[in-house]
Order: C-alpha cells, then structure tokens, then sequence
C-alpha cells in the first residue's frame, strides 16, 4: 500500500496503523527526518518499508515515481493523503497568492495526477482500492481558509465521481472527511478546533471504514452533522451561525 504525505499527522498515524508483519508500506512526505521517524516505527513492527522525499509540486517527478512503483510492487491501497494549508491570518489581511497556488498544486493537482498514475495497474488487475482525504471543511466555507476549503471540496466531489465511474471495474473509491485532527498543520489553523481527535483515533476510524468500502468516512460526530448542516441550510443562517462560533474573518 502507499501513502501520500506519510511525514505529516494522519499520514503519520496511518502508516503506524497499518505497520504489521507481510505488508509492504510506501511512504512519501516532504519532511526527511519525521518520514524516517515514521518509517522506523513501522520498521520495528514488522512491516517492509519503502519511502521516498518528493516535494508533490514536481508532477512529472511524482507520476515518474508513481508509475515506477505500480509497476514494482502491485498496489491494494493507496491513501491521497497529502495536503496543505493556508488562511486569511491572524490580521485578516488575506491569503497570499503563491501560497494559494502551492496549495492547490499539492491539494488538488498532486492528488489527481497521483489517482491518474496508480490506476491504470488497478484498472488492469481489476482490483485495488483508492482513499481520498478531504475535510469537513468541504461541506462548507471557512471565512479563515477559503482556499482550502476550495480544495478539500474538489478533492470532495473528485473522489465521489471516480467512485462511480470505477464501481463496475474491482477498483473501490472513498472519500475521508476528518474534522480537526492533532498535527501541525491543524495547530497553525485559525479559529475555533471543536471535537479535536488524535491522529492515531483518526487513522483507526479510518482503516475500519475502509475496510467496508464506506463511500464517505467521516468524523466526528455531531461535527460532521453541523458541518453538512450548514451546507443545507439557508446561506444567511450559516454565516450567522459560523459568526457566533467565532470562525470571523
């Protein structure tokens, strides 16, 4: 199996969950040394261990290296994982424009071309099976993180359509919608983190959705309620109610 953005929180705690005697983990992240960390750890649980430092903005490097892998080790499981953030800031003063572009060549670009490269060996086989890691934050906009939410919402409505296109070929799709997860990137999010899980109870609630096939895994209960909510309501509603809860921009 391999994972996208294994250096990072989830990522991180996803590899650790599925680090066990016979399976072999491919792990790519930007972080050296916090990749080597993870790696070690699934190291010492048995599993065999492949990794690889690739900063995701390099397509034609990433789909080189994802095409070479397919072809080496036959993939069953490949969590799109890696992502970024940016925000308004603590000024409001805005996002910047090249730290939105970065975010949606790695948010969104790196994420299909990453779909884009495993799948032909899936599709071949008849078999496989693909997760998607968006947000809660998809269902709705953040005044704090307009760009991201953006992305997490194509990542979103990318995962569902795929999901049906390849239901008939062996090759299974699920879109993951965690909410506020520990790791740096959710410390450095502004505004208000309700229903804060850890990474490694993220990483469990995860695998067992998988394992089903859910064609949505998302957490935690009653954020994930909320958060569709205010994708349903009367748009008035939501910001007011986004406003009381202190997501201001």
């Amino acid at each position: 199996m391999l994972i996208t953005g294994a250096s990072g929180g989830i990522g991180g705690a996803l590899a650790r969950a599925y680090a066990e005697p016979g399976r072999t983990l491919v792990l790519q992240g930007r972080d050296t040394q916090r990749l080597a960390a993870v790696a070690w750890e699934c190291a010492l649980r048995g599993a065999r261990v492949l990794t690889k430092v690739l900063d995701l903005r390099d397509r034609i490097e990433l789909v080189a290296w994802l095409q070479s892998v397919s072809d080496e080790e036959p993939l069953d499981l490949v969590i799109v994982n890696a992502g970024v953030n940016t925000s308004i800031g603590a000024d409001a003063a805005g996002e910047r424009w090249a730290a939105v572009e970065e975010l949606i060549a790695v948010n969104v670009l790196a994420a299909m071309a990453t779909v884009d490269a495993v799948l032909p060996a899936m599709r071949a086989r008849r078999s496989g099976q693909l997760a998607l890691i968006s947000s809660l934050a998809a269902y709705y906009g953040l005044p704090v993180t307009p760009s991201y939410c953006a992305s997490k919402a194509a990542v979103k409505a990318y995962g569902e359509a795929i999901r049906g296109w390849l239901a008939g070929e062996g090759v299974r799709v699920s879109v993951v919608m965690p909410g506020y997860v520990e790791s740096q990137m959710c410390r450095e999010m502004p505004g208000p983190k309700p229903f804060l899980w850890s990474a490694e109870r993220a990483a469990q609630r995860i695998r067992r959705g998988l394992a089903r096939n859910r064609p949505r895994i998302s957490f935690p209960f009653p954020l994930n309620l909320g958060t569709w909510l205010l994708a349903v309501l009367p748009p008035t509603l939501s910001e007011w109610l986004l406003r009381r809860l202190g997501y201001r921009g």
